[in-house]
Order: C-alpha cells, then structure tokens, then sequence
C-alpha cells in the first residue's frame, strides 16, 4: 500500500485540504466505543487537551485533526463534539458535524492563548467550563489530565465546583490502543514509507554531511510522501567510540569515511500514525565488535516480540528482556525500549514493570532494544503487530544488519 492512496483509492477526497484523513466510518467507531463507555458510567461530556503534535494523540483519535497550541475537545455523550481552538479570542461558530475539516463537530470556539504567556492559561478552561455549565453537564470525564498544563486543569476543576469530574484516561487507552482494519492499513503503509526514506538516505549521504543534513534529507524525503509530524535522532563518531542518538541540536558534527552514525526515523505517514525505524550506518567497514553488538540487540528484540500475545503482561516481557541481557553480559535497559504507537508516537501500553494494561489483538509495537559501552552504541527499532495467534512479521521491510556505505 503506497503512502500517498487513499484508504479507498476509487472514492473521491472528502476535503482536499488533508493529506490523508481518516474515513467517517472510522470516526464513527471510535465515537461508538467512547459513548459506549460514557452512557454505562453515566457521564455526559468528556474533556481531552493536547499540546504536543507528536504526543497530542487524544484529540486527533477524537477529530482527525492534529494537537494545536493547544486543541481541545468536549466530546458529548448524545451531541455534536466542542472544540475550543487557537484563534480570534471569543469567535463562536455554529458547525454542522459534516464539515470536512471538522468531522463531527457542532460548535467551534476560539481563544488566544498562549503556552509562553502564563496569564492566559485559563482562557481555554473558562472557554470550556461556559460551555459545559451552558450544556448543563453534571459529570465529566477527564482524558489525559496529568499530561495537560496544570492551569488548564486547575481552574477547570476549581471552577465546575458541583460538576462531578472523574478520570477516564485508562479508558480512552485502552480504546484507542486496539487498532481498526483501517488504521492497521495506515501503520503498514508508514513503516513502508519509512523503509523507502531510509533507502534513498543510503543512495545520497556521502562523507562530508553534518549530523543534521542527514536527518534533514530523511525528513524531506519522508514529507515528500505526506508526513507531517516526526523526530529525526541521529549522531555520528569513528568507529570505537558510541555515537548515541542527538536531537537536532547535537547534530552538528561533520561525518567523515570510516565514522558511523545510528539514524532513527520516527516520522508518522497515512492518516497521522506512527511506526519507527532505526539502522546504523558506516562509511567504510563496521568492525567485528559493532557486528557483534548489533547482532545481540537483533537477538534482543526477537526475544521480545515472541512474547507478543493477546493477554500478555507487559510487566513479564520487560522482565524477560532483563534476563536476556543479563545473560549476555549487557547493561540493562533502564529507559523505554518497547511500546505501542498509535497517532502518538508513544503510547500505552509500555513495555515496562509499572504497566498495568496487557497486550491485545491490533496492537502497534515498536520495539527498540538500545544499550551503549565506552566503545558503541546500539540500537535496532522496528514495528510489529500483536495478533490473534502471537505476534505479526515485521512490518519493516530493510534488512536488519549494519549499512556499509563505500
């Protein structure tokens, strides 16, 4: 499936404006479930905010649209969605749920502020509380509060005194981490759009690129094909010393013939979803020990996604890739080095002790096992699905081994 189809290649764009919007009848699932949920606890509005495009997953699984600065949603349990967006301060327009650009939306209003301007922080909430005490909501369900700014949610629930509020995070996790048909046909067409960028950064790079003209060919090779948001983590050193990942601002370093690089492309594609690929890369001849070190963090990663199983703890996974590299004789892995991805590009369920969601069918995982010594840094990272029977194969075509370049 090539990144640039639509779901349904014959019908026609329903907003030509979008690059790859999901179809109403995914929406309509999800909106389905989510009321499902609310009528049983009685709830009559659900609250969700996002600030971050590649952690803003919330509001686009609600609206197929993308976190703003910042977006948020009133998701009712028998109405038209609120949005309150970045805008004319005190603009209110009237929608009909079938706008292209705002699927399911009934009212859209708009305030000016501002994340850096910390006296308008309660603009957003007092936008949401005027609608809620108008809408006569009684209980409302909060999606992702610990991450939302705290004066959001301070002057939300200081100022709904009466209101029943509850958190409903854990709920909304758990449905938007089982993925659709649809959405599973958006990730496969991502992790191979990511396969394609990195072959044509392998055909282009030559010795003499910074760090981050690197990165930036990957990024402009993979929004040619209609990503819009993504990381691009990278860094380069001679052989014998551990070249870990750097943001775009450690990226100036200037890669010579014989130094290697570790290049992670976590770029979203088809619909806004995330998968993520990472290789090494050497101009010249990788040595037997980098061979070596790369071959166990191989070894690693299937030791991993073998476990991958409907029902699955992720406590004991983690634990399992414990022993493994402890077996081995390598460091433990005390960051994140598995999870699933969805329009965030990370997102529950973590592959760690303190997570109490368990694995199941239509689950997008991405698994990164990653360790460094005084001489190298490793990492292999590839996409792959929980399903029925056991895990998927990858969705990740590019061969996993050490990329030779001259």
């Amino acid at each position: 499936m090539n990144l640039m189809h639509r779901a349904d290649p014959t019908a026609p764009p329903t907003n030509e404006r979008k690059l790859f919007p999901v179809s109403r009848a995914e929406l309509e699932r999800r909106w389905a479930l989510t009321r499902e949920h609310m009528r049983r606890l009685g709830l009559d509005a659900l609250v969700a905010q996002s600030v971050r495009d590649f952690h803003g997953g919330y509001v686009r699984w609600f609206t197929d649209v993308p976190a703003g600065n910042p977006r948020t949603v009133i998701f009712y349990a028998a109405d038209l969605m609120t949005v309150i967006d970045h805008g004319p301060a005190g603009r209110r327009r009237t929608l009909s749920g079938d706008d292209p650009t705002h699927p399911g939306v009934g009212e859209l209003v708009t305030t000016a502020a501002f994340a850096s301007a910390h006296y308008t922080q309660a603009a957003d909430a007092a936008a949401v509380v005027e609608v809620l005490r108008r809408r006569g909501c009684r209980k409302v369900g909060l999606v992702g509060a610990a991450a939302t700014p705290h004066g959001f949610v301070a002057h939300l629930t200081d100022a709904l005194a009466g209101v029943e509020i509850t958190d409903e995070t854990d709920a909304i996790d758990r449905l938007k981490a089982i993925k659709s048909a649809e959405e599973i046909a958006a990730i496969r067409a991502t992790a191979e759009m990511q396969d394609r960028v990195f072959m044509r950064v392998l055909e282009q790079v030559r010795p003499g690129m910074r760090d981050f003209e690197i990165t930036a060919l990957a990024r402009y090779e993979g929004e040619r094909e209609g990503s819009e948001q993504g990381l691009f983590l990278a860094s380069s050193a001679p052989l014998g010393k551990p070249a870990p990942f750097a943001a775009r601002h450690g990226q100036g370093r200037t890669m010579r013939a014989g130094d290697h690089m570790a290049l992670l492309i976590e770029n979203n594609g088809f619909g806004g979803f995330y998968t993520e690929l990472a290789r090494i890369i050497v101009f010249g001849k990788a040595s037997s020990e980098l061979n070596d070190g790369f071959q166990a963090a191989v070894e690693a990663q299937a030791n991993t996604v073998k476990r991958f199983a409907p029902g699955a703890s992720c406590r004991d996974i983690a634990a399992a890739h414990d022993d493994f590299m402890r077996a081995r004789g390598l460091p433990l892995e005390t960051r994140l080095y598995a999870h699933s991805q969805g329009y965030d590009l990370v997102e529950r369920p973590l592959i760690r002790a303190d997570e109490t969601m368990s694995l199941a069918a239509g689950m997008n995982m991405a698994v990164h096992p990653t360790y460094a010594t005084p001489a190298m840094f490793i990492v292999v990272c590839d996409n792959f699905l929980v399903e029925e029977h056991g895990p998927s194969v990858c969705l990740h075509k590019t061969e996993k081994k050490i990329f030779e370049i001259g």
